[in-house]
């Protein structure tokens, strides 16, 4: 007889960062009153999005959309110098959301350009992450885009070459596009300490650990999340047999469930728990009540509020901590 059961990987949904930039928008609101405004979307979550708009939060593509001397917040996922310097020129008041995570991937682009090396960024084109990277040493900054691009680079001098990535990318990928650039460029430096996220790499390994018991996977989170693209890819590549990415429990295909003993189910790192918990309500309610968490890491990290904002919220008498509403508890 077929036993049905879901694997829940945990750790799951929200990381630090995330947290962080959903409750500066949220205390920003409380704090200034509405409309604020925020540059891109703040994470990448399509039901953390239109929670927020609900609630006044006004999302823009550039700063030029905001109106002179209102409040702009900067997404998780960090602007390059020039978006600062828009956004003085217009006396916007900034709070810069940027995840520290990220930020300590700017500071290291920076150091080395000032060094003259040529920084090799893993990463996916177009990302905002690292257009903001980018951003910091345009002249100095070489995209590669995952293993197959490494043929393309170039560089100026083999003997002064370092690599930078993008936090949220597959581990497994990125290791294999550096072993490639090592090939090429012997003396390739690696960064002073791991630029992928604590948070991406522990949903990963959740995911790895769960994968070759799972039949099926799901992935809650929405399709330009990278970390959650990635989830999917990392479970098919360990042994799930089928993998799926949704933003809501109503976007399963019954369908999937044809033959299904073990259905893995994950999140990722800009989702809030509230959609996992309709999903494993969705599955119960077709024979999948057993729930068992696999669990690879337990996280307990933190990240302190934009600056600005809790002098502010001080000022006010208002707390300068807390966590989303939203968030993942356990």
């Amino acid at each position: 007889m077929q036993t049905k059961r879901v694997l829940l990987a945990a750790p799951r949904g929200y990381c630090a960062g995330v947290d962080r930039a959903v409750v500066a928008v949220e205390k920003a609101l409380d704090l200034y009153g509405p409309p604020v405004y925020v540059r891109k979307e703040i994470v990448h979550n399509k039901y953390v999005v239109q929670t927020l708009q609900k609630r006044g939060a006004i999302f823009v593509d550039e700063t030029d959309e905001v109106p002179e001397g209102e409040t702009v917040i900067f997404s998780a996922h960090g602007v390059a110098p020039v978006v600062h310097e828009e956004a003085a020129a217009r006396q916007l008041k900034t709070i810069d959301a940027t995840c520290p995570l990220v930020t300590k991937v700017h500071h290291e682009a920076k150091r080395f350009a000032a060094t003259d090396y040529d920084i090799l960024l893993i990463g996916h084109e177009g990302h905002e992450e690292v257009i903001g990277t980018s951003g910091e040493a345009p002249d100095h900054v070489h995209l590669v885009d995952g293993p197959d691009d490494v043929p393309n680079v170039t560089v100026r001098d083999p003997e002064k070459v370092v690599w930078l990535s993008q936090t949220t990318l597959s581990v497994d990928e990125t290791m294999e596009t550096v072993r490639r650039l090592r090939e090429r460029f012997p003396h390739l430096q690696d960064p002073p300490s791991d630029d992928i996220c604590y948070a991406t790499q522990n949903r990963q390994a959740a995911v790895k650990k769960l994968a070759p018991e799972a039949d099926l996977m799901i992935v809650v989170g929405s399709r330009n999340s990278s970390n959650s693209v990635r989830l999917v890819e990392v479970a098919v590549e360990h042994g799930a047999k089928a993998g799926y990415l949704v933003d809501f429990a109503d976007e399963i295909d019954e369908a999937w469930l044809d033959g299904v003993e073990a259905v893995g189910v994950s999140s990722g790192a800009s989702v809030p728990e509230v959609l996992v918990r309709d999903v494993l309500r969705w599955l119960a309610e077709r024979g999948y009540a057993d729930v068992q968490e696999v669990t690879t890491a337990e996280e307990s990290l933190t990240f302190a509020l934009p600056r600005d904002l809790r002098t502010d919220l001080k000022a006010a008498g208002l707390p300068t901590t807390g966590t989303s509403d939203h968030a993942w508890t356990i």
